[in-house]
């Protein structure tokens, strides 16, 4: 992974490791995060765009923000880069399973598909992996572990209604 700066961000769920080029965030993971490439890259507590993704996560984590502005670099198939951007579009505080989002893609027997392109996601949180699930309610595999998701799924349940959308 061609990486040009990191950050490590303070969360509710552990120490966030963000990692940019010039242009656009590159990755957001979780600690102990599965699948994490090695990063070698410079330091960026300088870096605008870090500054402003630290901002940004700041203020999701205080219930102050439901969606993120920032320029997203997402490096993967055609296939994962397609259920990225559908992640996108499911609303703050709300969850789809995987059958659903298969559907909305126009494929509805891709399930695992989807499941699998989703654990691929390299911008947690920003790219909302966590609020798929399981058909029957069941919070299933998350790179960052269950216990991140269900924290994160409960802290937007209870902030539907942040107090600024962007």
């Amino acid at each position: 992974m061609n990486i040009s700066y990191e950050r490590r961000i303070s969360s509710p769920v552990g120490e966030l490791h963000v990692v940019a080029s010039n242009e656009a965030i590159m990755g957001v993971y979780l600690p102990g995060h599965k699948g994490a490439p090695e990063i070698v890259a410079r330091d960026g507590r300088n870096h605008p765009l870090l500054a402003e993704a630290a901002r940004q996560l700041a203020e999701y984590f205080t219930g102050t923000r439901a969606s993120f502005s920032l320029p997203l670099d997402m490096q993967g198939s055609d296939f994962q880069r397609e259920v990225w951007r559908a992640l996108v579009e499911i609303p703050f505080g709300k969850t789809r399973s995987y059958a659903e989002l298969a559907r909305a893609l126009g494929r509805p027997q891709a399930a695992r598909a989807v499941g699998a392109a989703n654990a691929k996601n390299p911008i947690s949180i920003i790219v909302p992996c966590h609020r798929v699930i399981a058909g029957d309610g069941a919070l299933t595999g998350y790179a960052g572990g269950i216990a991140a998701k269900q924290w994160l799924l409960s802290h937007e349940h209870e902030r539907r209604e942040p107090l600024v959308t962007h």
